[in-house]
């Protein structure tokens, strides 16, 4: 992070979940690989096969709530994916420095919430592998709401559940869709957590502010 933050112009903090706190590597592993060898398996078919079919079908519905929905995934492919995913819930892993960030954000006052576009049964696989949820004012998914983050109504949806100003509000996500519709909307700072897994390529902000580790930005 190149210019240096006003804390004190900040009352809200708004945190997506996957790739911003948590390594991304788990979803990533999962979707690409895990889920096609299960897919596989049941159907009788190659491993090569079922990642064809399955990443296209996931690619379809990019932007879209049905590609984080965990109910949506079941019924499409026939496999309990929930079920499926605890049998991976080791490689759930927190970001370095993400505790230490959010104790800080604690500690100066600032209300926190998560908002992400996960499934709320893939969010409590989470919570229950991480310390993270204790230092959360609210939680909430976009499965609460019914509209991802890529649509910029969910900005104005969320006051419902968490009121908030959002001239005094920044947003740390790496979704640079949802960075624009929160700048849309008038988010004051989002900013892209461009640092998403060592096994992962960076995120390219796209204009966005930007950091790589979270102590560039500790309060």
């Amino acid at each position: 992070m190149d210019a240096q933050l006003d804390w004190n112009q900040i009352d809200t903090v708004l945190l997506d979940m996957d790739g911003t706190l948590l390594d991304l590597h788990f979803d990533y592993h999962f979707w690409m690989e895990a889920l096609p060898e299960a897919y596989a398996y049941k159907k009788h078919i190659s491993i090569r096969s079922a990642k064809a079919k399955i990443h296209k079908e996931i690619n379809s519905h990019s932007g879209t709530l049905n590609w984080y929905c965990l109910d949506f995934w079941t019924e499409k492919l026939g496999i309990n994916i929930a079920e499926l995913k605890k049998e991976f819930k080791h490689q759930i892993k927190v970001h370095p420095e993400v505790l230490e960030f959010l104790a800080a954000l604690r500690a100066h006052r600032k209300d926190v919430v998560m908002v992400t576009n996960a499934h709320r049964d893939s969010l409590a696989l989470k919570l229950e592998m991480t310390a993270i949820g204790r230092y959360f004012d609210t939680m909430i998914s976009a499965h609460d709401i019914g509209i991802p983050k890529e649509d910029i109504r969910i900005w104005s949806e969320i006051q419902h559940i968490h009121s908030y100003n959002p001239a005094r509000t920044m947003l740390i996500d790496d979704n640079i869709k949802a960075l624009q519709t929160a700048q849309q909307y008038g988010i004051a700072i989002p900013m892209c957590a461009t640092y998403v897994s060592p096994k992962l390529s960076k995120i390219d902000p796209q204009g966005f502010p930007a950091f790589h580790k979270y102590s560039e930005i500790m309060p």
